[in-house]
């Protein structure tokens, strides 16, 4: 179906769900974004990469690009505020379920011109989200797939592990298991040094990718980090997934990614340059920085 019919299905379907004359939907110069109340939200798409073959990609992490209708940019504390806020005349809806779904969406349908058969689509769900519903998680977003010619096995739920929901572990992975039942793959995020308490996390849920961003790394001095490291990526390994090392933005990360043994990488380091091969000694030397 082309994009333009498509996003004239989801306006129509918006406006019978919510009873609304709202069409939060809008297609401009081939770039579909969406509105939700003050905000407007666009779509960029950072690629995956084979650690050990860079030039090889297997999907795309979808990030938010979120402004308001002014254009201004926001940031995530920005964004919370006007979420928690009262909506605006003539938008009928406030919760984080309804702007994680149309998050998704506006990320799928802007996917589609990218996709292959193999690629996967990596896209994060807020933890209030899983926590909200209590069964059937996965089912509305699974429509949407199919209504876009694809299928839940092209799709990466990624869940962005944070302490402030430790003691509801339990119920994220009872809601991600219903992700997994419904034929989506499942991601960890981590946005800090994973410790010991958070191995059993994916012990337990046995995700198909765990993450880490560098930049948790960057304000540790630790010289455990490597060991550390690797050990993370052998058990996520022995679950049968594969690790990713996020936001590689520099030389001595990608050396970092590859001697801790990260399966996939992710970062602007790779956007514009050549891939190059590196001797082992200069990894080694890279990871003595950290």
């Amino acid at each position: 179906m082309p994009l333009q019919h498509l996003v004239e299905y989801f306006n129509d379907r918006f406006e019978q769900e919510h009873r609304s004359s709202v069409r939060p939907f809008i297609l401009e110069n081939g770039s579909v974004s969406g509105l939700f109340g003050p905000l407007r939200i666009n779509s960029n798409f950072a690629p995956i990469r084979k650690t050990q073959h860079t030039n090889k990609t297997v999907g795309y992490f979808a990030k938010l690009n979120v402004s308001t209708c002014e254009a201004e940019h926001l940031y995530a504390t920005d964004i919370e505020t006007l979420l928690s806020e009262t909506p605006q005349p003539g938008v009928e809806f406030d919760s984080i379920v309804n702007f994680d779904r149309l998050s998704r969406t506006v990320h799928m349908l802007n996917f589609l011109p990218l996709t292959h058969l193999e690629d996967n689509l990596f896209l994060t769900v807020d933890p209030r989200h899983i926590l909200s519903i209590k069964h059937d998680h996965g089912a509305y977003f699974g429509e949407v797939i199919e209504q876009c010619g694809l299928s839940t096995q092209n799709v990466v739920i990624v869940l962005a592990a944070n302490s402030q929901y430790a003691r509801y572990h339990q119920e994220l992975i009872n809601g991600l298991k219903n992700y997994r039942r419904r034929g989506y793959k499942l991601a960890l995020r981590f946005d800090y040094l994973v410790k010991e308490q958070t191995f059993e996390f994916i012990q337990k849920l046995s995700p198909d990718y765990v993450g880490l961003s560098v930049r948790s790394l960057n304000s540790v001095c630790d010289s455990t980090i490597p060991a550390r490291l690797r050990k993370l990526t052998s058990l996520v390994r022995s679950t049968g997934g594969q690790s990713i090392l996020l936001d590689v933005d520099q030389k001595r990360s990608e050396f970092l990614a590859i001697n801790a043994g990260f399966d996939l990488t992710q970062g602007t380091h790779y956007e514009h340059q050549p891939v190059a091969w590196v001797s082992a000694d200069r990894q080694a030397n890279a990871i003595r920085q950290y």
